[in-house]
């Protein structure tokens, strides 16, 4: 008989980066908070998470994060005043953001990767199966993101990570998956999915063993915190999440699936603007006066 393996509750948003791309930007508000039409990265993940069926938020921050508090926190000052003139619309915008999730913090009090940021999180998750996810990817599909991994988490039991296939002259930028021979699971899922043998950590083109990119999307059975406490510190004296993963690849089946969907890199300068055009089309309230506005501009 298959037993369902253990729900998935809780997601990790690690957020002490300190976003020097966007400086001066970053000087004084958290990268996470800077807006992508009018709501900020981070809240795309996390609705990307409820609409996923994880209500229960973990976010690892940095000193100078306390905006990103602020942000999921109740805003009774504001709330009075709109209620007071009667802006019922945007009462229920403020309020939607305090009341849609349970939000725990904890601080990565030295910046020492991203490895180290998950595992900063252990006491929170406990021993069971989490998601991580970064808010830096925001990932436009018609099933969320989140949901398409952890139907195959739930299928198999094991770990499942992101990727999507990138051209090979910008794949030295990403972490790359060695996919295994062996037969995948059988299931309906959103995309292709593979058992993963290895993975490579920013490969150059000829020696990346797949097109297969790591995307800012993970699925983990708790086993992955034991291997963060043997890793060694890598590259930067950071202790790197694809080392621990590798190591829990070899310990336990791993699952790679093609998320169906627009991923937009927004710790990009260039990616950053472009999500913020391609989700303003997308609104009902904005898209034809704005590509109206695009169409008039003159080369």
């Amino acid at each position: 008989m298959n037993l369902m393996p253990p729900r998935v509750r809780k997601a990790v948003f690690p957020a002490a980066g300190l976003g020097t791309r966007f400086l001066p930007a970053t000087k004084a508000q958290p990268k996470e908070m800077l807006a992508l039409v009018d709501k900020p990265i981070i809240q795309y993940g996390v609705e990307e998470a409820l609409a996923s069926g994880i209500d229960n938020i973990i976010i690892v921050t940095g000193r100078g994060k306390n905006a990103i508090e602020d942000h999921f926190d109740v805003s009774y000052e504001l709330e009075k005043i709109l209620e007071e003139k009667g802006k019922t619309d945007l009462l229920q915008v403020v309020r939607e953001i305090s009341d849609m999730i349970h939000v725990s913090y904890i601080r990565q009090k030295e910046a020492l990767g991203l490895g180290h940021a998950v595992l900063t999180a252990r006491e929170l998750v406990g021993e069971e199966p989490f998601a991580v996810l970064l808010a830096d990817d925001v990932i436009d599909a018609p099933v969320p993101a989140l949901r398409q991994m952890l139907d195959v988490y739930e299928a198999t039991g094991a770990s499942v990570i992101a990727v999507q296939p990138v051209p090979r002259e910008v794949i030295s930028s990403y972490g790359v998956i060695n996919p295994s021979p062996d037969q995948a699971p059988a299931g309906r899922f959103a995309g292709p999915i593979a058992r993963i043998a290895d993975l490579v950590e920013k490969p150059r083109p000829a020696d990346a063993p797949s097109d297969l990119a790591v995307v800012g999307r993970y699925v983990l059975t708790p086993a992955i915190f034991d291997c963060l406490e043997r890793t060694q510190r890598g590259a930067g004296g950071e202790i790197q999440l694809t080392d621990a993963l590798r190591m829990l690849a070899r310990r336990e089946p791993m699952y790679a699936l093609t998320l169906a969907g627009r991923r937009h890199d927004t710790g990009d300068k260039l990616g950053f603007l472009q999500a913020t055009v391609e989700l303003a089309l997308k609104r009902a309230d904005l898209g034809e006066p704005f590509r109206a506005y695009l169409r008039a501009l003159k080369p």
